[in-house]
This record gives structure tokens, sequence and C-alpha cells, in this order.
């Protein structure tokens, strides 16, 4: 599977503790993250992460691009919700782009942890 990890940067460290918990999981899957996301997790794991741009440079573009082309199959996107981010409206393109396409976004650690339990016993999200 491909898999996109982004975080805001008040979610970046508990995308880091995420990724770490659950890195032989990711090691079985082709990650591509926002630039400073992807680095963080790099720096931090064992993990090879396809690097986009940064999430206000176009990043969330790109990843969104991924989703609309059938290339990502599960976004992980730790947001925060109490911070008003300046690419707000590529963010929201973001997550239409996912639902049009009914690509599993999990904006959370709870949801992400059900996503990823639900793949490591079914091995599918379909």
């Amino acid at each position: 599977m491909n898999i996109a990890l982004i975080a805001h940067d008040s979610k970046k460290q508990e995308m880091i503790e995420f990724v770490k918990k659950h890195e032989s999981f990711f090691k079985q899957h082709t990650l591509f993250a926002t630039g400073t996301t992807g680095l963080k997790i790099m720096e931090n794991t064992d993990l090879k992460v396809h690097r986009c741009l940064s999430g206000p440079y176009g990043g969330d573009q790109q990843i969104g691009g991924y989703v609309g082309e059938g290339k990502m199959d599960f976004v992980i996107f730790f947001r925060d919700p109490l911070t008003a981010q300046p690419h707000e409206p590529d963010i929201n393109a973001l997550m239409r782009v996912c639902d049009v396409h009914q690509v599993p976004l999990a904006s959370h650690q709870k949801t992400a942890e059900l996503i990823i339990k639900t793949l490591e016993s079914e091995g599918s999200i379909e």
C-alpha cells in the first residue's frame, strides 16, 4: 500500500511517536509525507519516506494529486483543529479528494489506530 503521512507543526511529535509505535507495520508499505514531517520521521525511525514539498508550499496538493490519480491507499493527517493554517484551502481540498475517491483519511491518532488494526487483521481496507 501507498500511505501518506502528514502532520501540522503542533502534531509532528505525536506523528513521530505514532509511527515509531507502528514501525513494523509501516515497514511493509511505501510511505509518502510532506517535507518536514517526512524528514522528522526518517530522522527518528529506520523508515524510508518519499518526501513531497512542505504542506504550505504545495505538499498537501501533491499528495491530493496522488489520491486523485489512484496512487494513494491511505492518508494519515494529524491536523491541529485549534490553530488557523495559512494553507487551509489546500487541506480542505485534500480531505475532499479523499472523500471523492473513497481513500481512508485518519485525521487523528484514534482513527489511524483503528484503520491500522483493521489492516493488520484483515490485510485490506476494502
